[in-house]
């Protein structure tokens, strides 16, 4: 008797739960299509393998931005565990269906630009951030 009221506790919980969610999505507007973002558009900050951080820009497309971040932080994180080939992961790689490469040195000091993933018809960069000089 004990699990069953164990069972109906949990299933309330859960149901309270859910009901919260559709309420906090009607108040807020969620629906079940992920936002795209076109080309110029920011979807983000996350870091390189090394630490450094960079914006996820959209460079050509329209990149649902959620998969954008998860792409990078992903192409990151093969970097970081050693699987991908090439001076310091430089070679193309598949993340997700998407192929990512980083810049060589000189375009990443001339352009900003650290890597590029695409596929398709779309593409995202990720791009140092611009850092403002301080009065001193």
């Amino acid at each position: 008797m004990e699990r069953v009221g164990a069972r109906r506790g949990l299933l309330g919980g859960l149901g309270t739960l859910c009901g919260l969610w559709v309420c906090a999505c009607l108040v807020t507007g969620c629906s079940s299509a992920e936002p795209t973002s076109g080309v110029g558009a920011t979807c983000g900050t996350t870091h390189t393998a090394a630490g450094v951080p960079v914006i996820i820009k959209v460079a050509k497309g329209s990149v649902n931005c959620q998969t954008a971040m998860q792409v990078e932080n992903e192409y990151a994180a093969k970097i970081k565990a050693g699987q991908v080939p090439g001076n310091g992961g430089g070679a193309p790689v598949v993340v997700s269906g998407w192929t990512c490469q980083g810049y060589n040195t000189p375009e990443v000091l001339s352009t900003g630009n650290a890597s590029r993933c695409h596929t398709g018809s779309a593409a995202i960069l990720a791009v140092l951030p611009v850092s403002t000089p301080t009065a001193g």
